[in-house]
């Protein structure tokens, strides 16, 4: 004769005895979602390719991060699948902005010829991007926010609508489609990294003063103009392997009108965008201006002086 028996395992036992948890979904303080876009910055890179120019983007509207590629490929043998190859992914974006700083003309294709005066159809500069976006919860619409660096940007001709003032009047925005060049990232903490567009940086996640660090890069400081470091010297400062380094002034003779410029391990020092390393002679109504930049994988204290202006 066959019996039944009947188990009743109690699920918090088998939690405790296994120490797994059970799934929970729209916990209190765990809806997150994000939202709006601010804070845009254009960054101009230098003859080395060194994000060093930053400007304020008034009136940004949208990014819409369009990434391509990651596409599958199969390759067939033998009646069957042999190898699923997959093509490389690029990222792309659309920009949407009221206006735009006069420094993205260069990256729209337009030169000013004289001041006020725009010729258009020339070169387009490559150039790069910061913008943020906010994180927010069920018990806080302010719980954080995300930067989002790109990188190696050029601007496709776009369209420009103007049409007559109406009883319903509305300023036209312009727009942007967006393809980039990755760069380089190397290898981090033995890992050899893909060279990439892209780098988000989630404030509720990573350390308060390293992220403090990037944003003085970022949107510059009372003695440090605004730049965007490579991917290699912003994952520095999160793995805390960044190594500090204080720019000394160059000295200037004002007898013989020649400024020394010092060595100082993890500063290079720029006139024009031109590396200058030893000494350099002003002549009769010239003026200069010195700016020092950290290599990579060094970065400066907080409040330091980073540019001197000469004049003979």
């Amino acid at each position: 004769m066959c019996q039944t028996i009947f188990i009743t395992t109690c699920s918090t036992c088998i939690t405790e005895r296994t120490g797994m948890t059970q799934l929970i979904w729209d916990a209190s303080g765990q809806r997150r979602y994000e939202t709006g876009v601010d804070r845009g910055v254009l960054y101009i890179p230098d003859a080395v390719g060194a994000y060093v120019h930053g400007y304020a983007w008034n009136g940004l509207v949208s990014v819409t991060e369009s990434p391509s590629g990651a596409e599958a490929n199969k390759q067939y043998a033998d009646n069957s699948v042999y190898v699923n190859l997959v093509s490389a992914e690029e990222f792309g974006a659309t920009l949407e902005a009221f206006t735009y700083p006069d420094e993205f003309g260069q990256c729209d294709g337009t030169e000013a010829i004289e001041t006020g005066v725009l010729v258009g159809q020339q070169s387009r500069k490559t150039f790069g991007l910061a913008y943020r976006t906010k994180i927010g919860t069920d018990l806080n619409s302010e719980t954080g926010y995300k930067l989002h660096l790109v990188y190696g940007a050029l601007a496709a001709p776009s369209e420009r609508a103007y049409s007559t003032v109406n009883d319903s009047p509305e300023a036209i925005t312009f727009s942007w489609e967006i393809s980039t060049n990755p760069v380089n990232v190397g290898t981090i903490g033995g890992v050899s990294y893909k060279p990439t567009s892209t780098l988000t940086i989630d404030s509720t996640k990573v350390d308060a003063t390293a992220l403090g660090q990037l944003e003085d890069f970022l949107y510059g400081t009372a003695g440090t103009d605004p730049s965007m470091p490579l991917p290699a010297a912003v994952v520095a400062l999160f793995s805390g392997t960044a190594t500090l380094a204080t720019p000394t002034e160059p000295t200037y003779d004002a007898g013989t009108h020649v400024i020394t410029i010092p060595t100082i391990t993890g500063v290079t020092y720029y006139v024009d965008d031109e590396v200058v390393t030893t000494s350099l002679t002003l002549t009769t109504g010239q003026t200069v201006i010195v700016v020092a930049r950290p290599n990579q994988g060094y970065v400066f204290p907080e409040t330091i002086d980073t540019d001197w202006y000469y004049a003979y």
